[in-house]
């Protein structure tokens, strides 16, 4: 590790499900480490011992001073579907890296990139942000992860599947994926960070311990909760709707474009890894798929989401 356990380190989207999951395992590792995020003064949004940042992304100066002191970074784009925005987003998170003398910066794409466009902002928005900081001459490490399991949790999935014994999901039934949890993305972005430099320059896809189809994780989860559960290959419109209701109709076609791409485009190396690279150059141990499930308190999510 170096000397990178003596560092300052900053976690972008802190208060978010993805950041907040880095910022805790740094902060279990004995980091010093920053938060930013636009609420992350509010009480209680940050562990203790962390530090609180709030800051807009799209405010340079203050997003410079937020970077004062920090040396490791751990940064990823917001749900943000406008090809200039995400331009500028990258620009200013490259400009207050430089003034701060980032010694590692690990961005993290939150999806795959496709070698070719695709027309879909989903992807072109993380293509423009990581060729920004790919060319800044700043020390990168990307990572391209491929689905999160925790996704499951949100509306639509976890009722029906405990209610109705229903896995939907908008891709097609018999494109693997290699699925991954949060707790696993944020122990690779920790070990991306602490890593030594030949880390630096890559773009690693990651992914977790096994690719399944859809059928196939139905059958695990039927194993784990003992019951019947099917696979159903959620129309993309249908998904987009149902997102669209929640968090608007802007973002719920940036969400849903992705799986509109996945249905029409996807190959089965799409969203799949090699999950023994993974392990071998990150050092991760990566949670077999039934074990993170029968972990997962479904009867609460569900009554929460549904």
């Amino acid at each position: 590790m170096s000397d990178a356990r003596h560092e300052r380190y900053l976690v972008m989207g802190a208060t978010g499900a993805q950041g907040g999951a880095v910022l805790r395992q740094l902060s279990e590792r004995g980091h010093s480490v920053v938060g930013i995020a636009r609420g992350a003064d509010r009480p209680g949004a940050l562990p203790p011992g962390v530090h609180p940042r709030p800051v807009d992304l799209g405010d340079r100066t203050a997003l410079r001073r937020s970077f004062e002191g920090v040396s490791r970074v751990a940064a990823s784009l917001p749900l943000v579907y406008d090809a200039d925005l995400a331009a500028s987003y990258a620009d200013n998170l490259v400009y207050a890296a430089k003034v701060a003398g980032v010694r590692r910066l690990v961005f993290n794409t939150n999806l795959p990139v496709p070698p070719e466009p695709t027309g879909y902002p989903a992807f072109e928005t993380r293509r423009i942000a990581e060729e920004a900081l790919r060319v800044s001459g700043l020390p990168v490490t990307v990572l391209r992860p491929p689905l999160y399991l925790d996704n499951l949790f949100g509306p639509g999935h976890a009722p029906a599947l405990v209610d109705d014994g229903v896995l939907a999901f908008p891709l097609p039934a018999a494109l693997p994926v290699s699925w991954m949890s949060l707790h696993d993305m944020a122990a690779v972005t920790v070990a991306a960070l602490e890593g030594g430099d030949e880390l630096v320059g890559s773009a690693l896809k990651v992914g977790g311990p096994q690719p399944v189809t859809g059928p196939r994780l139905a059958a695990l989860f039927a194993d784990v909760l003992g019951r019947d559960v099917a696979f159903h290959a959620m129309d993309p419109a249908d998904f987009e709707a149902a997102v669209g209701a929640v968090l608007g109709p802007e973002l719920g076609a940036g969400i849903a474009g992705g799986y509109h791409w996945a249905h029409a485009s996807a190959t089965d190396d799409t969203f799949t890894a090699d999950a023994a690279a993974v392990e071998k150059h990150l050092g991760v141990q990566l949670t077999p798929l039934a074990q993170w499930i029968a972990a997962q308190p479904w009867d609460q999510w569900a009554r929460s989401s549904g």
